[in-house]
């Protein structure tokens, strides 16, 4: 397992829509494996592949409880299908959008269908955190950010602080 660097906004990759996974090989749960040590070490609750530059579907999540023990969970070849007409806010943040908080509403339950690490088809029913992350990591295999879902006002200005320091950092 290693560590992979986060890509953080602007960079278009996050805008990338990311292609099914073919096969569920050592290769994958590899991948899956340093997702997760990636995800921990940042400290977050979910990854999606495209945040560390693989055009992949697959995230990682664990919502568990910091006292409690981890819970990892692989998610392969997502897709929602169903999710509740009432809804619930949170407020989300994003590894590749770091230190920006801004409560946003989704679907409060949602049902998922994946591949799990061993490439066994599972589906899922979610509510709470964990139906929130699901959402927010499969925008992400979707090109989408949590920003999309604010003001054009609010993500203008996010985008534009984020493009500045970026280019701060490229100058240095």
């Amino acid at each position: 397992m290693s560590k992979r660097p986060i890509i953080t906004i602007p960079d278009p990759v996050l805008r990338e829509i990311c292609a099914p996974v073919t096969a569920v090989d050592d290769s994958i749960r590899a991948l899956a494996d340093d997702m997760l040590e990636t995800m921990y070490d940042a400290p977050g609750i979910g990854l999606a592949a495209s945040q560390i530059g693989i055009l992949q579907r697959i995230f990682v999540l664990d919502v568990a409880q910091e006292d409690a023990p981890k819970d990892p969970l692989v998610f392969i070849n997502p897709q929602i299908v169903w999710a509740s007409e009432d809804t619930s806010v949170y407020q989300e943040g994003c590894l590749s959008i770091p230190e920006f908080f801004e409560d946003v509403e989704r679907p409060a339950e949602v049902t998922v269908k994946f591949l799990n690490r061993e490439g066994g088809e599972q589906e899922l029913k979610a509510d709470g955190l964990l139906a929130t992350c699901i959402q927010h990591e499969l925008d992400h295999l979707n090109g989408k950010l949590f920003i999309d879902y604010l003001s054009k006002l609010k993500r203008d200005r996010v985008v534009k602080k984020f493009s500045k320091q970026a280019k701060m950092a490229g100058k240095s």
